[in-house]
């Protein structure tokens, strides 16, 4: 299989918030709202930040112990577990739920990014040791949005009875059936029955959602020396208490984070609203908001509540039933992993710039933010659709109306442009007003209205002459659609639309060793990668 990659601004794709825009290009107004710059000097400093951290090393590699236990390990993951207790080596980190099947293509992008970027600061800064790390936010308990995914154009939806932290639910019956469905859908392709055994490894009936993506994470991605963890882990969240206690008496993440909030907004759209209590409580089939109110603690949706005593106690002898959201998992991943980058796509990124004032206060070092990567995948199919239409892949980042406006004013014969006119209008009611003005200052009111309605009908008549000139390149615009089609597909970006499973079922391995030799690592960048099947 060959490919080839050609890079492009994330502003010319017109997908990407003003917001991440302004942290790319350095912005002053961005500035206050995070630590390190994205060059080798922001790692640098990082590094230097994290050294003065006391990172217990041997929990974490404890935690990844118990991970692995009875899972393959490659020499580049054992190398690097060894190479976490030492005190020059750093993480490199990017976190995503347990969507079904990986959910979404920027699952792999993201995930890709974090290892290009490892190495590429091994090669920069030899004298440290750099360890990708996939963080499984597997408490997260959206089931709606994780329980599905969409292979070539159809949304396969995982139905369940059961409740509460998706990464803790059971893979049950209808989960395997689904891959039944997958196998008709792919079975055929070159690299289906690869694809397939490397599922049915990961989604075994009875075990949970976390060790299933566990295991479809180390199945893609162990050979690159990626280590997974899994952070619904008593011992792990106990190095949390001191700060899961002020959220829950004190309350100053809330504080915190709203302030920050509310400096960011007056910018930028603000991505995070914190809750005076930022902490879920886990049960069996259970995760709940815990409110407090008249001096109790209780648990959202249900009738349980706790005294402050009561639940102190609970989170000291059972850390592992208290989960962060989005305030504070953050300030968790960081706690606990030698970390010095986080990998995000753009709304994590966005709401990671309100989080600084939460990790001065509780001294723990703010990463380097790391926008992941994107890309526009390019089939042989696609890739002829485009040349028969005669546009490029960046041209279609631009809406269908305005290419084809750009068409028939290049390819018409008819002359489709009244902006002559309109000057002509306008000189001639600016003359008009100077007349009246001479009479009767009032009467320049009056023009002004002659001369906005005269203009209006003028642009209206242009409007229909072009429409009416458009009907003659219907040929063009359907060529145009089927262009757009298999590229934007819902007219979103593909990486937030489809699934990798279609890919590596035509290409197997090759398509991830494709995007990882395409994928950018020091400076994020949104890649159009063209893959070519073998002749």
């Amino acid at each position: 299989m060959d490919s080839s990659a050609r890079f492009i601004p994330h502003r010319q794709t017109k997908q990407f918030s003003s917001l991440i825009l302004d942290y790319l290009d350095g912005h002053p107004s961005v500035a206050p709202f995070y630590e390190h710059s994205l060059d080798l000097d922001g790692f640098r400093s990082a590094m230097e930040a994290r050294k003065a951290f006391p990172t217990n090393r041997s929990l974490i590699v404890d935690a990844f112990h118990r991970a692995y236990k009875g899972a393959p390990l490659s020499a580049r993951q054992q190398e690097n577990l060894d190479l976490l207790l030492r005190e020059n080596t750093f993480t490199i980190c990017t976190a995503h739920q347990p969507n079904i099947f990986s959910g979404y293509l920027y699952f792999v992008y993201k995930t890709l990014h974090a290892i290009t970027l490892a190495d590429a600061l091994a090669r920069e800064i030899p004298e440290a040791n750099f360890v990708p790390v996939f963080y499984i936010g597997s408490e997260d308990n959206d089931l709606d949005e994780l329980s599905q995914v969409n292979l070539d154009g159809r949304k396969i939806r995982w139905e369940t009875k059961q409740t509460g932290a998706v990464g803790r639910m059971k893979v049950d019956k209808n989960l395997i059936a689904l891959l039944m469905q997958i196998e008709g859908r792919v079975g055929v392709e070159p690299h289906g029955k690869e694809l397939m055994d490397i599922l049915r490894d990961a989604y075994r009936e009875g075990d949970t959602i976390a060790n299933a993506t566990f295991r479809l994470l180390n199945a893609l991605f162990s050979s690159y020396g990626l280590l997974v963890l899994q952070p619904d882990d008593a011992d792990l969240k106990r190095t949390m208490i001191p700060v899961f206690r002020n959220d829950l008496l004190e309350h100053l993440p809330h504080a915190l984070v709203e302030t920050s909030s509310k400096a960011l907004s007056e910018h930028y759209k603000s991505q995070v609203t914190p809750r005076e209590i930022n902490l879920f409580y886990l049960e069996e089939g259970g995760r709940h908001r815990i409110t407090r109110d008249q001096g109790r603690f209780h648990l959202d949706g249900t009738s349980k509540s706790f005294t402050q005593e009561e639940i102190l106690a609970e989170l000291d002898h059972h850390p592992e039933r208290f989960s962060p959201n989005v305030v504070l998992r953050g300030l968790y991943q960081e706690t606990i992993l030698p970390d010095i980058a986080f990998v995000g796509g753009g709304s994590e990124i966005a709401y990671w710039l309100e989080l600084k004032p939460l990790f001065q206060q509780f001294q723990v070092p703010f990463p380097v933010l790391m926008l992941r990567n994107s890309f526009l995948l390019i089939d042989p199919v696609n890739a002829r659709r485009l040349n028969q239409s005669g546009w490029s892949a960046e041209d279609l980042f631009e809406s269908e109306y305005d290419l084809m406006n750009r068409l028939v004013k290049r390819q018409s014969g008819a002359a489709l442009s009244l902006a002559e006119e309109v000057r002509n209008l306008e000189t001639y009611y600016e003359g008009l007003k100077q007349k009246a003005a001479r009479i009767d200052n009032t009467l320049i009111t009056h023009v002004s209205a002659l001369q906005k309605k005269a203009v209006d009908r003028v642009s209206g008549l242009e409007a229909k002459m072009l429409r009416a000139e458009k009907r003659k390149f219907e040929a063009e615009q359907r060529q145009l659609q089927q262009a757009r089609l298999g590229l934007f597909p819902n007219n979103g970006l593909q990486e937030r639309v489809d699934n990798f499973m279609p890919w590596y079922a035509r290409f197997g391995r090759e398509f991830m060793s494709a995007v990882h030799r395409h994928s950018p690592s020091l400076a994020p960048a949104f890649v159009i990668l063209e893959i070519k099947e073998e002749a």
